[in-house]
């Protein structure tokens, strides 16, 4: 049931998105032709009425249908009056109706789901001014909403509680600048007061049931890409070969939410808070990138399985990756990031594992962020390219080299920080027992692991003799630095394939 909820949201904002600030043109004929031309390279198929008085085109009973990827069903949308006016300036007013009805048709092989979304708007205004092939849209609106009208299963229709659905964007300002030639191009900002959300499910055959609530401040976007003016939004590697491409980032300034509910029998409520974060994508032919980051969350969690709540927090959450997709004879970079900075939990949660309190609660820090290069050799969004991975010992690409631009591990009073340096030999798969054969450099330093090993043994997590086993591994790898407990090491890996630490042989 929740996949449905998923897709229904993701798939309505989308589509608000495109009937809010996407097409217009300087002359009322020439908007709706083309905002025809665009609906229909993206795969809708559209029937209407048209009806022209003085400098007003009034398009009656719109239908747009799309048919979703791989016969999974069809998305409609029926307006029954929309309006573009010309203002005698240059520009022109687009009317769109406050309530727009979207439905799903979609069937998983298991079910058959429909589903009626109501798309709203209130206080609205687009204004379109520029040239037919260059054309500037202002969008304002007090409040878009959106909201789950009616939703049936194998023909039985769903009692509201089944699933509840409400989201609400307030007080939106928006500019699209879009270009026409061989390729559709458009930059793109928004803002936004908030964004709040209300959705439930209770399923009818379970126990299961769920409300999630929360909300956005402070909203923003901008954004760039191009669109084909033919294109198969089913097929996305051909679109991509086309020179379909975006680059968008959302920001928040803070964030808070809810969720509550029953699964397999037992309760659980989890409520959540941050100060402002940001989400970026990026993907276009060659490229794909992600970007997500939280600043000070807070994560509480209660379940039937402990007495107590959770309560975790993060100073920041980090993700990030950037990574080539297409098959290249040439190496190509690729970085990937995360952060997870002063993470700390209750006194509650350590005292399971140490009750004793012997290790320091100090917030743990973990920082990875390294860089290089690949060279592909298939393109990883053909959908044959999964089934040849499962058939095959052969891996899609060769790593080519790789940097240690930032290590840091601080948790439990001990600290591991380091850099480095790698390039990989792929025609040598021998020497490191099926890798490329590695060269380069790392410099790592430790602090308080000795400190830290006294204190597992306090607890009894550690032996003796597993103590002396590892202080003199970190003898033979590491040389003491300048302060207490504080062990540095430079391992080097040379193309005559002999590892060395300190310049000492290891192998």
């Amino acid at each position: 049931m929740m996949s449905y909820l998923t897709r229904g949201s993701a798939m309505a904002l989308v589509l608000s998105c495109t009937a809010h600030g996407a097409l217009a043109d300087v002359a009322a004929q020439d908007v709706w032709t083309d905002w025809q031309g665009y609906l229909s390279a993206a795969g809708y198929q559209i029937t209407a009425s048209e009806s022209m008085t003085g400098g007003t085109l009034t398009v009656s009973d719109l239908s747009m249908a799309l048919q979703l990827p791989e016969d999974q069903g069809t998305v409609s949308i029926l307006l029954d009056q929309l309006q573009f006016a010309e203002n005698g300036d240059g520009t022109v007013n687009v009317v769109m109706p406050p309530q727009m009805p979207i439905t799903f048709d979609v069937t998983d092989g298991e079910e058959d789901v429909t589903a009626v979304i109501g798309l709203t708007q209130s206080g609205a205004a687009m204004v379109v001014s520029g040239a037919p092939d260059d054309m500037t849209y202002a969008y304002t609106s007090a409040n878009i909403g959106v909201r789950m009208d009616s939703l049936t299963v194998d023909g039985d229709s769903m009692p509201p509680e089944a699933l509840r659905m409400t989201m609400a964007l307030n007080n939106v300002i928006s500019s699209t600048h879009m270009r026409l030639s061989d390729m559709r191009s458009y930059e793109q900002s928004m803002t936004a007061t908030s964004l709040t959300y209300d959705l439930a499910f209770d399923d009818p055959e379970s126990e299961d049931a769920a409300t999630f609530r929360g909300d956005l401040q402070k909203l923003g976007f901008a954004g760039s890409g191009s669109v084909p003016l033919e294109m198969d939004a089913s097929d996305l590697p051909r679109m991509l070969d086309s020179g379909f491409g975006f680059d968008g980032r959302f920001t928040y300034a803070s964030g808070t939410g809810n969720m509550s509910g029953t699964g397999d029998g037992e309760q659980f409520a989890m409520r959540t808070a941050s100060q402002g974060g940001v989400l970026s994508v990026a993907m276009d032919a060659a490229h794909l990138a992600y970007e997500v980051s939280q600043n000070q969350s807070d994560i509480t969690m209660e379940t039937a399985e402990l007495p107590f709540p959770i309560a975790i927090a993060m100073q920041k959450m980090a993700f990030a990756l950037n990574m080539p997709i297409a098959k290249s004879d040439a190496q190509q970079p690729f970085a990937f990031g995360l952060t997870i900075a002063d993470f700390t939990m209750p006194e509650q949660l350590w005292g399971i594992f140490d009750p004793g309190a012997i290790l320091p609660r100090d917030p743990a820090t973990i920082i990875v962020d390294l860089s290089g290069k690949l060279k592909l050799l298939a393109d990883l969004l053909d959908p044959a390219i999964a089934e040849t991975i499962e058939s095959s010992d052969t891996p899609p690409g060769e790593l080519h080299a790789l940097t240690i631009n930032a290590l840091r591990v601080l948790a439990a009073g001990a600290e591991l920080t380091g850099t480095g340096d790698f390039t990989f030999d792929n025609t040598d798969m021998e020497s490191f027992d099926g890798i490329p054969a590695p060269a380069g450099t790392a410099k790592l330093k430790l602090v308080g692991a000795n400190g830290l090993i006294d204190k597992l043994i306090q607890m009894g997590v550690m032996s003796d003799g597993d103590a002396t086993g590892a202080r003199m591994m970190m003898g033979m790898m590491a040389v003491p630095g300048g302060a207490p407990d504080t062990l540095n090491s430079t391992i080097e890996i040379n193309d005559q394939g002999h590892i060395l630490a300190n310049g000492q042989r290891l192998k």
